[in-house]
């Protein structure tokens, strides 16, 4: 028998096949149509991210029709589980169809809503119940801002999803539903209780219907329905768990267990992780259920990361090349680069700064500067960026470990750049880790169906790939220097970009 696993990003869908022996049998990746950036003409400027919902639900079918023409029988699959991207808004209709595209995590445009949500229930009392300080990029804010503005548009709107995974749950299975994670995202959900927060839904006017169930990750959210068995090839009935938002997976296949551990996820946008039995009130990091609903995740979350590489890579070569070409400046590059400085804000940043209306600057271009220094600078703008996140989350104190997982994992030398700059060891899953967080999330249907007896037990099990160990390096001091001098950049370019 095999558990069925997705990852449902902005540019991919992922899935694997699980065996009961807990070895990927099947892995496949599908590509999603890029989301709309829209930059609106107002003073300071703000972008928009939007993406289709359709888009992710037809990359699924993909993957899960993929499944069966590789052999494997849709009797055989005990159950389906899936992580995905969160903070979305994600408005739909009485028929499970998107009225709008989605609006993404990385959208800024609720920045003065955000502020009037804090104005209406009081900064406190939301810090107290959602564990967190809310912005524009939170759900309940953009929820104020689709009220306000597309009024059509809400007054056909049915439930209000906050994560790519639950609207194709709600495709799949014809139930709307929310994982614990994830709802820890939108800004409505009591962290303490795991419940929607019926004060602040009260301070919103909006009423309990409108947003979906709550579930642990690995408890049963629904059946594969016949509409949606006839789309993707599972047998009619198959068990649907709830699943959890990326950070969930990505944290659980993190191996992080203790405090003083860290995971840093590099995905398009990116994130710094750690495990504990409780909130942190730290400024700047963010407080998450855990997949194990007795335990928190707390984490900076931050925008810019393997997006800066996708965005550098482009600017010397288009298509399928392009990360092949940046791998070779990269090769020709020396730590440092040169002496150049990049602000990786290319879409604001939310932490380590909270600022919407930043954007991206490189300082010291000189005639000598190349396209090879120009790269290197990006990634290494990345990892100071991540150091400044976690000197915040823990001043003063020697990380005890960091494991790095995600896309951006896959490029060598960022490796070696984030311990150099992190001045600590860095260590990577060699094999497969760009779908450890799949191959962990089963670990949701195994405990649930018996199979295992709890999520630290399935994950000590595993046997997935080889960790790979990066020491920092001679260019840790020379590193060090850079980032003194990255840490002016912002509040000097600041002004500029108000």
């Amino acid at each position: 028998m095999y558990t069925a696993v997705f990852d449902l990003g902005t540019t991919a869908v992922k899935g694997v096949l699980v065996s009961d022996t807990k070895e990927a049998v099947f892995r496949y990746t599908q590509p999603v149509n890029a989301p709309a950036a829209i930059v609106q003409n107002t003073a300071p400027h703000i972008q928009y991210m939007e993406q289709d919902p359709q888009d992710w639900y037809a990359a699924f079918c993909a993957v899960s029709r993929r499944i069966f023409q590789s052999g494997f029988e849709p009797g055989a699959v005990r159950g389906i589980v899936m992580s995905g991207q969160m903070q979305d808004l994600i408005p739909v209709d009485r028929r499970g169809d998107p009225v709008r595209p989605a609006i993404l995590y990385g959208d800024g445009r609720a920045g003065e809503e955000a502020a009037r949500l804090i104005s209406l229930a009081g900064e406190e009392t939301l810090r107290r119940s959602t564990g967190n300080v809310l912005d524009g990029s939170i759900p309940a804010a953009k929820l104020l801002w689709f009220r306000e503005h597309e009024e059509e548009n809400y007054a056909r709107t049915a439930r209000i999803l906050g994560s790519s995974k639950d609207f194709v749950i709600l495709k799949l299975c014809g139930r709307a539903v929310a994982d614990i994670t994830a709802a820890s995202t939108m800004g409505l959900m009591d962290i303490h209780t795991k419940r929607w927060d019926d004060a602040i839904l009260k301070v919103l006017d909006i009423t309990p219907e409108l947003l979906p169930e709550l579930f642990s990750a690995g408890e049963e959210a629904g059946k594969v329905s016949p509409c949606g068995a006839e789309e993707t090839g599972f047998k009619t009935g198959t068990p649907v768990y709830a699943g959890s938002g990326d950070a969930g997976a990505s944290t659980l296949a993190s191996g992080i267990i203790r405090p003083g551990e860290y995971n840093i996820y590099l995905g398009t946008s990116g994130w710094i992780a750690a495990i504990s039995g409780g909130i942190v009130s730290a400024p700047g990091v963010f407080n998450l259920a855990a997949v194990s609903p007795e335990s928190y995740i707390n984490v900076v979350p931050f925008l810019n990361a393997g997006g800066i590489h996708a965005w550098v890579s482009g600017l010397w070569s288009t298509g399928a090349g392009a990360y092949g070409h940046a791998d070779v400046l990269l090769e020709k590059s020396e730590p440092g680069s040169g002496g150049l400085l990049f602000l990786p804000y290319l879409a604001g940043e939310r932490f380590p700064v909270m600022d919407p209306h930043i954007r991206g600057a490189y300082i010291g271009i000189s005639r000598e500067t190349s396209p090879a220094q120009m790269t290197r600078a990006c990634l290494e703008g990345v990892a100071f960026s991540i150091r400044q996140g976690l000197e915040t989350m823990a001043p003063g104190e020697a990380p005890r470990k960091i494991s790095l997982i995600g896309g951006g994992a896959r490029t060598l030398i960022w490796r070696q750049i984030l311990a150099d700059v992190l001045q600590s060891p860095v260590t990577v899953t060699e094999e497969s880790f760009e779908y450890l967080p799949c191959i962990a999330l089963a670990a949701a249907v195994f405990t649930a169906q018996g199979l295992e007896a709890g999520y630290e037990s399935y994950m000590a099990s595993l046997k997935e790939g080889k960790v790979l160990r990066y020491e920092p390096g001679q260019a840790a001091a020379a590193l060090d220097a850079q980032y003194r001098r990255y840490l002016r950049i912002y509040p000097a370019v600041k002004r500029i970009c108000e």
